[in-house]
């Protein structure tokens, strides 16, 4: 039954909401509702959106990245995304001082999603794991973690290279095999002492 006052595009938002957040344990962004109900604009979305807060059908945190939340639905955590996993600065490893004050932005999931205490996120840029179904734009969601288990996807910093790389990890004779989930690339072989363990991941966020 309508909730009276509530419009039929509001009705199929707050559906697309719940939906979503009940598929893939986060909650959609403006434009994933612009594009999944049809709708002409982001400002369109915004509208909608403001009434259904008003109306305290959603709550939502305007410093937060996908913060739309459904009052008595699962309980949600925020989850700090620390950066891009690619060639460049090193991505720290969070601390209990300081793995949310480091975040160029921050997710909010619901706590089935992040399970791990001080999980945290980053921003994939190419594709090497394209065929683990990690695309260029995907959010992975990683363990903070300095050693890992032969086939962990981890983030992997080359202290030579200066750069990090998200790859399956393997220990053989001829030192550390970093591999790609991709056809077309090679394996990257590189000395132990080369190589440090800055995550594991736990779980991928796909853009739509």
């Amino acid at each position: 039954m309508r909730k009276p006052g509530t419009s039929q595009t509001r009705q199929r938002i707050l559906k697309l909401i719940r939906d979503f957040v009940e598929k893939r344990g986060y909650a959609p962004t403006v434009r994933d509702i612009m594009k999944e109900c049809n709708l002409s604009s982001t400002a369109v979305v915004q509208h909608h959106l403001n009434i259904l807060e008003r109306q305290g059908d959603i709550a939502r945190d305007a410093k937060v990245f996908r913060s739309i939340r459904l009052p008595g639905r699962k309980n949600t955590v925020q989850v700090p995304v620390l950066g891009t996993i690619a060639a460049g600065e090193p991505i720290p490893v969070p601390t209990s001082d300081t793995w949310r004050s480091e975040a160029v932005e921050t997710l909010e999931l619901t706590d089935e999603l992040a399970r791990e205490k001080e999980v945290y996120a980053l921003r994939v840029k190419g594709l090497s794991m394209i065929d683990a179904l990690i695309d260029d734009g995907d959010i992975v969601l990683m363990q903070p973690a300095s050693t890992a288990d032969d086939g962990d996807m981890v983030a992997a910093w080359l202290k030579d290279k200066e750069e990090v790389t998200l790859k399956r990890l393997f220990r053989e004779r001829q030192g550390i095999r970093l591999q790609p989930a991709n056809s077309q690339m090679m394996p990257l072989f590189v000395e132990p002492e080369n190589v440090e363990v800055q995550g594991k991941v736990v779980a991928v966020i796909r853009k739509l």
